[in-house]
């Protein structure tokens, strides 16, 4: 029998909804075929099988919330009757006690599961069997496949195999684990009642997924991320007027350019200029981005998302606008890719439309820097010594110190304020 697990279908999963199942008991389902619809907290996604087999039990019923990764959710059996269970070699005695230690049934069944991340390869090109799983965790824990051996069939590397490494503390890629450290005490949460706000006063809204791990992420980067503001005035005359010229050109084509699309842009073109500031923190060093991959912030129902612009110094304005009214419509229909929302290398927040005239935003890790985008208004400014009246927006730069020191975030973004002061030169 081969159990199918709940899978993790991004970094920050840990459980979801199973919004709908695509087979059932007695179908015959081959690698490849979608199985079932899993609601993440950032998208719905199909789940497609990596085995083949005959469905023989639903294990948990569509609709199903709170279902948390790695839990059984159906199980096939394979069309001759064996399945991995029945069809696997005994572990080696030696390894037995590893194996024992986990709390799995004897023939422990591999799991089946979406795999939307690259599985690592051995070296000069040969695969290490694995289960999407296996790999996965494997990648998460940075263990190294090819110091592992697997006791599944055929000597496939499955959860047990990861299970018992870690447990062990071998297979470890790169440098030797780090030392545990002592759980700190969790923090104790008082209830509304005892702060002094009575039952019944108020209605309380379940969490949903995506609300649960954006407090846990934010908290997160709150808490171990040095954070630093530096916030600074933009005129957007010359910018406004720009934009009239560009919105006139394109009418035929339908597509209208937006004050942010061109704030995407010129965030781009900067992080070009001061490709520093284009970073993120990692034990191993800082990683210096090749291209500038803008997140921007999208709310949608129950929280926000981060669909990303892709290599965005190299689109034009045009192609700009047609993709985040595509990626923000998707987003709010819960639609978007995994890679379409993971792997950013720097966010644009912009909260002008509502209004707000300044605001610091939290760091998304592991980006470097943030930008918060304040709404444009007329402010009297002085030019040459004397009184005037000039469109103004602020923006606040949130830097991760560890990553962008205060000169390289002030060079950053000087060269932002350059750019959308004079758009003329976003076409040098």
């Amino acid at each position: 029998m081969t159990d199918i697990l709940m899978p993790a279908l991004s970094p920050t999963m840990e459980e979801g909804i199973l919004a709908k199942w695509h087979v059932k008991v007695g179908d015959t389902v081959s690698a490849g075929d979608v199985i079932a619809e899993i609601e993440t907290d950032k998208a719905t996604m199909e789940v497609e099988a990596v085995d083949e087999g005959v469905v023989e039990a639903i294990l948990i019923e569509a609709g199903t919330e709170g279902v948390k990764v790695n839990t059984p959710i159906a199980r096939l059996k394979s069309e001759d009757g064996a399945g991995e269970g029945g069809s696997a070699a005994p572990a080696p005695k030696a390894e037995a006690p590893k194996a024992a230690e986990a709390p799995k049934p004897a023939a422990a069944p591999a799991p089946v599961a979406a795999a939307p991340v690259a599985a690592p390869a051995a070296s000069g090109g040969a695969r290490v069997a694995a289960s999407p799983l296996a790999r996965r965790l494997a990648e998460i824990n940075k263990l190294d496949l090819k110091l592992l051996k697997g006791t599944g069939p055929h000597g496939r590397i499955i959860k047990r195999d990861i299970e018992a490494a870690l447990a062990s503390g071998t297979g470890k890629a790169g440098s030797a684990p780090a030392a545990t450290t002592a759980a700190a005490e969790p923090r104790k949460v008082q209830t509304l009642e005892q702060l002094g706000i009575p039952a019944g006063s108020y209605d309380l809204v379940p969490l949903n997924n995506m609300r649960k791990v954006i407090a846990r992420r934010l908290t997160e980067s709150f808490r171990d991320i040095p954070h630093f503001p530096l916030t600074v005035d933009i005129e957007l005359d010359n910018l406004l007027a720009a934009r009239t010229k560009i919105n006139t050109a394109l009418e035929s084509q339908g597509i209208k350019v937006s004050v942010n699309d061109i704030v995407i842009k010129a965030v781009a073109l900067a992080l070009k200029q001061v490709p520093e500031a284009n970073a993120s923190f990692t034990p191993e060093g800082i990683a210096l981005h090749h291209n500038a991959d803008i997140a921007m912030a999208v709310a949608i129902d129950g929280g926000l998302i981060t669909p990303i612009i892709r290599k965005a110094e190299t689109k034009s304005l045009a192609q700009i606008a047609k993709e985040t009214k595509d990626l923000a419509a998707r987003a709010r229909d819960m639609k978007l890719k995994p890679e379409e929302f993971q792997g950013g290398t720097f966010s644009v927040s912009n909260l002008g439309m509502f209004g707000i005239k300044q605001f610091a935003s939290i760091i998304n890790e592991p980006q470097g820097c943030i930008l918060s985008v304040g709404a444009g208004e007329q402010r009297p400014v002085v030019k040459n010594g004397q009184l005037a009246v000039a469109t103004v927006m602020t923006v606040t730069l949130t830097c991760d110190h560890r990553v962008v020191d205060g000169s390289v975030g002030a060079k950053y973004i000087t060269a932002l304020k350059g750019l959308l002061e004079d758009p003329i030169k976003m076409l040098a």
